[in-house]
């Protein structure tokens, strides 16, 4: 048990820092990306290298320049994602502890010593499914760590650029 809670937490366990937590909707996004830029987008490239070749010197050739360096992006998000499917861990829904905040968990939270704080709800998500706008945060945030292990009822302090805010966990499902 101290172990999945050290997995699910993201802590504590040699190999932690390759690994990516997410959920299956997550993952299965980062698997599309990858067939796209595999099946697509890498042969987009190619054939933009072949045609800038065709336009002669290619020490002048801003065509080829571009395409290369497109070529290297590409490249480089394929050995990314990769490794991201790779060292992917699903977040099990079924595990996760009815009123301790986890990977997964839907927290609803309040900050303290606001007159007018209105409570916001986010998802705790990995940081490849970090969407702030949308109201998922990963748990690498320094609102996402302050939470991972609390309760209902628990504050919890998050050091900003401003000082320290103080959150009130309303409500974890």
């Amino acid at each position: 048990m101290a172990d999945e809670q050290n997995q699910t937490q993201g802590g504590g366990q040699i190999g932690d820092d390759k690994m990516t937590f997410v959920t299956k909707e997550g993952l299965q996004k980062i698997q599309e990306e990858l067939e796209n830029l595999k099946n697509v987008k890498r042969k987009d490239v190619v054939e933009r290298i072949k045609e800038a070749i065709t336009y002669g010197d290619l020490s002048e050739n801003s065509e080829y320049e571009d395409a290369k360096n497109e070529q290297a992006f590409v490249e480089g998000r394929i050995i990314e994602l990769e490794d991201k499917v790779k060292y992917a861990k699903i977040i099990d829904e079924k595990k996760k502890s009815a009123n301790q905040v986890r990977i997964g968990s839907t927290v609803t939270i309040r900050r303290v010593g606001k007159k007018s704080a209105e409570s916001e709800e986010y998802i705790v998500v990995g940081s490849t499914e970090a969407d702030p706008v949308n109201g998922k945060i990963s748990n690498e945030s320094p609102v996402g760590k302050a939470l991972l292990g609390k309760e209902d009822g628990e504050t919890v302090k998050v050091s900003a650029p401003a000082g320290f805010i103080e959150y009130e966990i309303v409500k974890v499902k």
